[in-house]
């Protein structure tokens, strides 16, 4: 078994980490603290050919692998984190799901100018009643014409604020089965935002409201029966997730190593307390150990959708030891390291919404638990004989 990468994949990973520092390099810092969304990276990215790295060429992606996105995610995030946040816009979540099921019209009005630097895609899934239990979503989409009307309201969603569209969860009728999606670009009649807030990594979020948005059969995506073909490309947006958490972990990791070997106190460098070598220690093992987690999930991968069981396995450590090393991270750089002088508290703060989004940790150890036992578990109560 070789955990080595090959020559083909070392050299695209040394390309973008040339990319990196000639372009993003100067000004990660402020970047990071910037609430406007990094437009002239994601133009200078799609240049370079890292949008749509896994997306098809004849829908204007480069054909490459899920590997080649997370390489990318990886190494970009070691010379500036901020700038990952395009890698993942542009390759995983809704913009892989509208590239594998949209149409070809669909791809055209919307898929290409993603890839272009020139849009983004959100993903409306959470709503106020249903966020963990996505299958509660409330959101109708009723017939009206050769189209449908749809209600209801979305929380949480990234890029939301400036998003072009919008694909929606909806429910075209009862059960799991009733569950598909649709295509609600931001100036539809019906379409409205309320107030801006923040979540504690600084990106903004808002609550959407659907107020009678009239969708015509060319935005509709997946009608009834479409929920488990969102969720299979859902676990290709968690290996981003997933990668982010453990590069971002990595970064305030370097930056803790080589603050260690300069910093001094009590005459001593930091890297010479026992205590603090400890800390590295367990740093390095999550680090690798999350790696070959990824690793796995992204190589098993068949036509670019991992399992979800090695997604989740995967998400959950790396969810946790991002956050975990981050945190360490702090501890030992001290004052530096709580300042905005640094982006290890920028790490932190991402790490720790991305446990929660994607499916939280404590889901996905249920899910887990549910191959382990080869049974499901439901989580809701049981129900009454009355019922």
């Amino acid at each position: 078994m070789n955990f080595q990468l090959t020559e083909e994949q070392q050299m695209f990973r040394d390309s973008v980490r040339g990319f990196a520092e000639r372009h993003l390099a100067g000004g990660a810092i402020a970047r990071a603290h910037t609430e406007e969304h990094p437009w002239d990276v994601a133009k200078l990215m799609a240049k370079q050919g890292l949008m749509g790295i896994t997306i098809k060429e004849e829908d204007g992606g480069q054909g490459g692998s899920l590997m080649d996105a997370v390489l990318a995610i990886e190494t970009v995030t070691q010379v500036c984190p901020r700038s990952a946040d395009v890698i993942q816009s542009g390759n995983f979540g809704p913009v892989r799901v509208l590239a594998e099921y949209g149409t070809r019209d669909q791809k055209d009005r919307y898929l290409r100018k993603i890839l272009r630097g020139e849009s983004v895609i959100t993903v409306g899934m959470t709503e106020p009643e249903a966020g963990s239990a996505v299958t509660d979503l409330t959101t109708t989409a009723t017939p009206d014409g050769d189209g449908y009307r749809i209600n209801g309201v979305k929380v949480f969603q990234t890029h939301a604020s400036f998003a072009a569209v919008m694909l929606t969860y909806v429910r075209f009728g009862p059960g799991v089965g009733g569950i598909g999606s649709v295509l609600i670009p931001r100036d539809a009649p019906g379409f409205k935002q309320g107030k801006a807030a923040k979540f504690l990594n600084g990106e903004a979020w808002v609550q959407t409201y659907l107020d009678n948005v009239y969708v015509g059969p060319e935005n509709v995506m997946l009608k009834e029966g479409g929920f488990k073909k969102q969720i299979s490309g859902f676990n290709v947006e968690r290996i981003g997730n997933t990668a982010r958490s453990l590069a971002f972990g990595r970064y305030a990791y370097e930056q803790a190593r080589q603050w260690a070997m300069q910093r001094k106190q009590f005459g001593r460098l930091l890297c010479e307390f026992q205590g603090l070598q400890w800390k590295f220690a367990d740093m390095k093992v999550k680090l690798d150990a999350g790696q070959l987690l990824i690793y796995r999930a992204v190589t098993n991968a068949v036509n670019g959708i991992p399992s979800a069981e090695e997604t989740v396995i995967a998400k959950a450590y790396c969810n946790q030891a991002g956050f975990d090393i981050c945190n360490e991270a702090m501890q030992i750089m001290g004052g530096m390291g709580f300042t905005q002088e640094t982006l290890v508290e920028y790490c932190m703060r991402k790490c720790r919404g991305w446990m929660i989004a994607g499916g939280s940790i404590e889901i996905l150890k249920n899910r887990i638990a549910e191959s382990v036992f080869e049974r499901t578990f439901s989580q809701r109560p049981p129900r009454s004989e009355k019922e």
